[in-house]
């Protein structure tokens, strides 16, 4: 349910205000190693990967239409893929337990984490982390999510 509920919220507080579909599948790290490894080409485990499908960043356009989304609508449900979310749950229980707070909000975390990535978010740059991080705890907060 918690995850649902990030999504949801994700992408009502971008403003995504079509139907959306996210595939989320939970692993262990042995699996999201080899996930990394395939598509990445980084050999080691991670806490989560994002697998975007839209062609465009969304969190920069002032306005998105129903032609910049179109290709992506899946037509059995009329919903807009947005992409595929992996999280390692082993990953999110041994960081929960390294900040010191739940597994709920590492888990959570992540989702939203991923979700803004599906929306177009990066955070290679300084600016852009210092952005998506604003951006995760205000969702998180909205959830009543905290550390």
């Amino acid at each position: 349910m918690v995850l649902k509920k990030c999504v949801e919220k994700t992408l009502n507080v971008e403003n995504f205000n079509f139907p959306a579909e996210v595939s989320i599948t939970l692993v262990d790290d042995g699996t999201i190693h080899q996930i990394n490894k395939e598509y990445r080409d980084i050999d080691r485990p991670t806490d989560v990967l994002s697998f975007p499908l839209l062609s465009f960043a969304y969190c920069d356009k002032a306005e998105v239409s129903m032609d910049d989304v179109k290709y992506e609508i899946n037509p059995e449900t009329n919903a807009v893929v947005l992409g595929d979310v992996v999280i390692s749950l082993e990953r999110a229980q041994n960081q929960a337990n390294e900040y010191g707070h739940s597994f709920i909000r590492e888990v959570g975390f992540l989702t939203v984490h991923s979700m803004l990535h599906l929306l177009g978010y990066d955070h290679e740059e300084d600016d852009e982390r210092d952005r998506m991080r604003k951006r995760e705890e205000e969702i998180l907060d909205k959830l009543e999510i905290t550390r």
